[in-house]
């Protein structure tokens, strides 16, 4: 590795630890909805609710995260995410209440939405073309890692929890297992308050500011003296573009003007399937779509630590292949997959069949009242729907809620492993195609102009649609089962699949007054 390109990936290594919060902040839950969907009394909309508020308020933050960086600096906007992120965790460990825990996932979530925004953003405006593509997946590399570290501290804390050792019972690590998970995020976050003192501001921040002499110290560190003066005139040259364009101090209404049709469109696209295809319904319930396929608690949460490895092996496939064959064949390729992926769960779950004969019944916890389910006993049930109603008229909702694990596992026939399959295939397909694709393209695709306010238009609808999916998941799964809902989010993958090919365009390799050139100026 040059010395060049030492600075440069240091750079974004601490810039992207953002992603890294981001990730563990809104997986972590994944562990905890069992636990405070109990705890709380919460129904399946409420329990949706406890997810789905940190999505809500980073689709408030991507609002307001861009511009704000625009005005005051990338790193600012940074440090307070940093913040956040800390006083979030605390404040979920802490919370008493429903109500207390949605305001500390509040909290998270405006850091989430900043984390979203800035570290890509910054990423490519200090990175050489050539490795642009390697330095942005950098954050989804992060973000991945978050996720993959908060299943595996949820699973170790809740077999900690579960052990003999004085000093896990001495912190109440059983009794107070979810709060655990919630607080553990405190640490990262404070490094990465202190961390980002040794990165600079963004060159183009500053030559957008006028501040020429700092970005072109920072330029030379990055690609060498005769690179940056080149650097300097094509981000200066695209600049007075925009002024003789009348481009002046750009406005929402000019994300919508004739020549910024094609990238908002690729852009709305891209932020749209991304999210709609379900991956954070994978994310952040994987424990619980796990304990659908019968395995039980204790298993669901190591297969959700298989979630994590398999997504982060795979982003690492991303980005090696993805300055190599380019965003394009990466998006064909794993959109096709998910698609599929989705289709085979769909059809796993819905050729699974309940059934509680006599010896499940008496297998069952001696805390639950067997004799409420004589009347249901070797009635075979064809979908996970009309199963967990007959539970419910038979033992009623609370009860049903608190056993649900045990029941379903004693009374489902299916083949586990295809389930396991298809979740570990359709997180494979995304982690090496859209997942890391998408923030590429958002950072490469809109003006330098508009380049702030466009990543929070589009990053606000991407977290809008994450919002609505994670808000509607455990409700799906009641009223619609398993395979409908996996079947809905297979048709859309194909849907997405299909505009793909249509309209991207690929980006590899070119600069983004280039780009800028070839999909906004031409038009």
């Amino acid at each position: 590795m040059s010395k060049l390109t030492g600075f440069t990936t240091r750079t974004a290594l601490i810039v992207a630890l953002g992603g890294f919060l981001m990730g563990f902040d809104a997986s972590v839950i994944s562990g905890v909805v069992g636990f405070i969907e109990l705890e709380f009394a919460l129904n399946k909309l409420e329990l949706g609710w406890a997810v789905a508020s940190l999505a809500l308020a980073a689709t408030f933050a991507m609002m307001v995260a861009g511009p704000l960086s625009d005005k005051f600096g990338r790193k600012p906007v940074l440090r307070v995410a940093a913040v956040l992120f800390a006083v979030s965790a605390v404040a979920s460990a802490l919370a008493t209440s429903f109500p207390a825990l949605v305001i500390a996932r509040v909290l998270g979530g405006l850091g989430v939405g900043m984390a979203l925004i800035i570290p890509p953003m910054y990423i490519a405006e200090i990175a050489p073309a050539a490795i642009r593509g390697r330095m942005v997946s950098l954050n989804q590399l992060n973000i991945v890692l978050g996720i993959s570290i908060a299943f595996f501290t949820n699973y170790l804390i809740l077999t900690l929890g579960q052990s003999d050792a004085a000093w896990a019972a001495a912190i109440n690590l059983g009794e107070w297992n979810w709060r655990w998970m919630l607080g553990l995020e405190t640490a990262p976050a404070v490094v990465y308050f202190f961390c980002l003192s040794l990165v600079p501001e963004s060159p183009r921040w500053l030559i957008m500011q006028g501040r020429h002499d700092e970005a072109r110290r920072i330029l030379d560190r990055v690609a060498g003296s005769e690179q940056a003066g080149k650097d300097i005139d094509a981000i200066n040259a695209s600049l007075e573009q925009d002024r003789l364009a009348k481009a002046h101090q750009p406005g929402v209404a000019s994300l919508f003007e004739k020549p910024m049709r094609l990238v908002l469109t690729i852009g709305l696209i891209v932020a749209v399937l991304q999210q709609i295809t379900g991956i954070n319904s994978v994310f952040f319930y994987a424990p619980m779509i796990f304990e659908q396929s019968g395995i039980g608690t204790d298993a669901s949460f190591m297969q959700a630590v298989l979630v994590g490895l398999t997504n982060l092996v795979f982003t690492l496939f991303a980005m090696v292949l993805i300055d190599r064959i380019g965003r394009k064949p990466l998006l064909v390729f794993g959109v096709a997959g998910i698609a599929l992926c989705m289709m085979l769960l769909a059809w796993g779950f819905n050729s699974a069949t309940y059934v509680l004969s006599g010896d499940a019944i008496a297998a069952l916890p001696d805390s639950l009242d067997r004799s409420a389910l004589l009347a249901v006993q070797d009635i075979t049930y064809v979908s996970d729907v009309s199963f967990r109603q007959a539970m419910i008229e038979s033992l009623g909702a609370s009860v049903f809620q608190e056993f649900e694990s045990p029941l379903i596992s004693a009374a489902i026939v299916i083949q586990p492993m295809l389930i396991l399959a298809g979740i570990l295939g359709f997180v494979a397909c995304f982690a090496i195609s859209i997942g890391p694709v998408m923030w590429v393209l958002f950072s490469e695709l809109f003006p330098n102009r508009i380049r702030g306010l466009a990543i929070s238009f589009v990053g606000l609808v991407n977290s809008g649609v994450s919002f609505l999916v994670q808000l509607l998941f455990p409700w799906q799964l009641a009223n619609l089962g398993n395979a409908g809902t996996f079947f809905i989010y297979g048709v859309f993958a194909v849907v997405g699949l299909l505009l793909i090919l249509k309209l991207l365009p690929e980006t590899r390799g070119k600069s983004l007054e280039q780009l800028e050139s070839q999909l906004v100026g031409a038009r």
